[in-house]
């Protein structure tokens, strides 16, 4: 069992994507706790609810931005690379900022300059604020991991379901956003161009290498949202569709994916996941991709994907 305490009112506790909430009890004076027994193998994002105002944990040192909490089960190593940040930290951001105002209406582009290749970090506001990849990568390359490399963080947009679900992101990212890139003395050469993604921004980043193949070879998907299918209530968003979704039936025709390098990860406490994963992942290996696949002990949680992040990005990057 894992204690939890909060000082103040009544409070609840949550946790990301795994396990339900739980009410703190009182103990006495300001003091509510709450005893949870957590899965083996879980590395959470969580906070506390209190008065209606989300909070990180004051006694716990390692935040993922201002309000949310790490835990780590005792059976889990540290991750490398990703330093423990508490939850009252600015993050410093990328200094060269560049504005897109395109046909996907206006964008802030944040991009840290560390050599070539260039990485696309869709979701990028949640990588600058929240978790530093900037520091984690750097990490990565001073120990010999990768090599050094440019980040994009490309912002969340206001609509993840439209703009990940449309081919139209990717059409402007190699119109717009690339041109916009070169002109600010960031050059993509494509053989070298890798893009990451999660949940809906990783079937996202992998459907990219089925419409333009040319554009994205290297895809590093984390929790990919594959049960998407547009025939599917509430335009397409249900776990309990066919395996892998629009992105299997695609993938049945058999797409010469021999060009395509991608790496797949998926948490291991989110099983409704699986048989979407595993079904693309399948498929894509039969199509002719080189596929890396991996199963990370999280749920549908960025603290899990944010290893799998460096790692499988290294990974595509390592014949540079």
């Amino acid at each position: 069992m894992t204690r939890f305490e909060w000082r103040g009112g009544p409070a609840s506790l949550r946790f990301e994507s795994v396990l339900d909430p739980v009410e703190l009890t009182h103990e006495e004076d300001d003091l509510w706790s709450a005893e949870v027994e957590m899965p083996a193998r879980l590395r959470v994002t969580y906070h506390f609810v209190s008065e209606g105002e989300e909070h990180a944990d004051p006694s716990n040192p390692a935040g993922a931005g201002p309000n949310r909490s790490i835990f780590t089960t005792p059976d889990l190593e540290p991750q490398p690379h990703w330093p423990v940040v508490g939850p009252d930290e600015v993050l410093d951001v990328p200094a060269l900022r560049i504005r897109w105002n395109g046909s996907l209406g206006r964008k802030t582009v944040r991009v840290h300059q560390g050599g070539e290749p260039v990485v696309l970090l869709l979701d990028g506001d949640d990588w600058m604020y929240a978790h530093p990849a900037v520091a984690a990568f750097e990490s990565a390359v001073k120990n010999g991991e990768m090599p050094p490399a440019t980040l994009v963080f490309l912002p969340t947009p206001r609509d993840r379901d439209a703009e990940y679900s449309s081919p139209e992101l990717w059409q402007a990212i190699r119109d717009e956003l690339l041109p916009l890139l070169a002109s600010n003395g960031v050059t993509v050469d494509l053989s070298r161009f890798a893009v990451a993604g999660q949940s809906l921004g990783g079937l996202s980043a992998f459907q990219a290498a089925l419409d333009f193949p040319d554009l994205v070879t290297r895809v590093a998907c984390q929790s990919g949202s594959f049960w998407y299918a547009r025939d599917l209530p509430r335009s397409g968003l249900a776990l309990d569709g066919p395996a892998g979704g629009d992105t299997a039936e695609r993938l049945r025709s058999r797409p010469d994916l021999s060009g395509l390098r991608v790496a797949f990860d998926v948490g291991e406490h989110e099983p409704r996941m699986h048989r979407h994963c595993s079904a693309v992942e399948e498929l894509a290996a039969q199509a002719g991709a080189t596929v890396r696949t991996n199963r990370s002990p999280a749920g549908h949680d960025r603290v899990g994907w944010r290893h799998a992040l460096v790692r499988d990005v290294a990974w595509l990057l390592q014949d540079l």
